[in-house]
């Protein structure tokens, strides 16, 4: 059988090519190049997807992390909530005020952050690169809401000072200097209770800072006050309802739009009964700290303002709070909280929709009646 020059082209264009001395089998330099760039285009869309995926990561718990500041602790460091917690399993002996005060903050810190608690307690040495990881980003996180709700504050705080007290010298926005005691409804609100602004040797003492007038986080400061008014028999009275509270929290924790209903009850629904997570953040003890900053002269954040330790004041509403000397008190918190409850959140009466009430509703009225037409006309045919 002959062979045609074209079978011959053929089988010498499909024809396996011969190692060389290097047992490597010769292929085309431009099919190999074709394939490295391929191999590394596939290496950098998985890089890409790999680096994607951390991000989110770190952005899923950078966003948690804005809750510890807001509802857990405004200073305490993660480490020593856990480390208070750790000691306390080891050991039995009740804690000092300051430990107890940190084992709150970790149980609120479980109960906003189930999930670090169950890794805490799951901990094993091959993950704490990436518990770390998670640690920096809830602190970044926690740090990040803090500066962003002061900035906020202080912007909108300025507008419900020159709308509600038209000063005479109003409030800007972007600017604090001008704050604090040297302005006359500033010093008004930061007064300490026991004290009468409208009394020029009070105004006085305290602006020329004298030893009789030292405004310290000792004193409850008069913005914390309905109406912004005092019982001094009763100094309790009225404590912590202040308009600029409640719109205070209400910006930072639903809307800045809804903090300009602050009068009447809101009109969402009370989502915060028998929930401890919830409990702490009505407490708004973020809120007045920040609130008392934005009203101040100070420029920038800081723990201590002259005489004023914001730390030792944020823990002084905690323990109104939390530390309370009895029952009776105990009834007073509650009562509070629920006034808080419907300024914030509106009432709620499902609770009261029981099923004698539903059964007298339209919707089952009109159950039953289209039952009673179905069987009418059954019973004609």
């Amino acid at each position: 059988m002959s062979v045609t020059p074209e079978h011959q082209r053929h089988n010498h264009t499909n024809a396996l090519a011969l190692p060389d001395h290097s047992g490597a089998v010769p292929t085309s330099t431009e099919a190999r190049a074709k394939r490295r760039i391929a191999a590394l285009e596939e290496e950098l869309f998985m890089m890409k997807q790999e680096r994607g995926t951390k991000q989110r990561k770190t952005t899923y718990f950078v966003a948690q992390g804005r809750a510890i500041r807001r509802v857990v602790v405004l200073y305490t460091s993660l480490e020593d909530l856990i480390a208070e917690n750790d000691r306390r399993y080891e050991d039995s002996e009740s804690g000092t005020t300051e430990q107890d005060r940190l084992q709150r903050g970790y149980i609120a810190l479980t109960q906003t952050l189930p999930w670090l608690h169950e890794k805490l307690s799951e901990f094993d040495i091959d993950d704490s690169e990436d518990m770390l990881k998670k640690v920096r980003a809830l602190k970044k996180g926690a740090d990040a809401a803090r500066g962003d709700d002061t900035s906020t504050l202080k912007d909108l705080v300025a507008a419900w000072i020159n709308q509600d007290f038209r000063p005479s010298s109003l409030l800007k926005s972007d600017e604090k200097q001008s704050r604090g005691f040297a302005h006359d409804v500033c010093g008004m609100l930061l007064c300490p209770a026991e004290w009468d602004w409208c009394d020029d040797r009070v105004k006085a003492g305290i602006r020329d800072r004298t030893s009789d007038y030292i405004v310290s986080e000792n004193s409850w400061p008069l913005f914390l006050y309905e109406k912004y008014s005092v019982n001094r028999n009763n100094l309790e009275h009225g404590l912590f309802k202040s308009k600029i509270l409640v719109q205070a929290f209400k910006a930072t924790f639903t809307s800045p739009s809804s903090a300009r209903e602050a009068d009447g009850d809101g009109d969402g629904a009370d989502i915060l009964e028998n929930n401890r997570h919830a409990r702490r953040a009505l407490s708004q003890v973020k809120v007045k700290t920040c609130v008392r900053f934005a009203l101040s002269g100070v420029t920038s954040w800081r723990t201590v303002d002259g005489d004023f330790d914001y730390e030792i004041f944020w823990n002084n509403i905690v323990d109104f709070f939390e530390d309370v000397p009895g029952p009776v008190a105990g009834r007073r918190i509650t009562q509070l909280l629920e006034w808080w409850t419907r300024k914030v959140f509106g009432r709620n009466h499902r609770g009261d929709l029981t099923p004698e009430v539903v059964s007298q509703m339209s919707v089952t009225a009109l159950a039953d009646q289209r039952r009673a037409l179905e069987d009418a006309a059954y019973d004609s045919e």
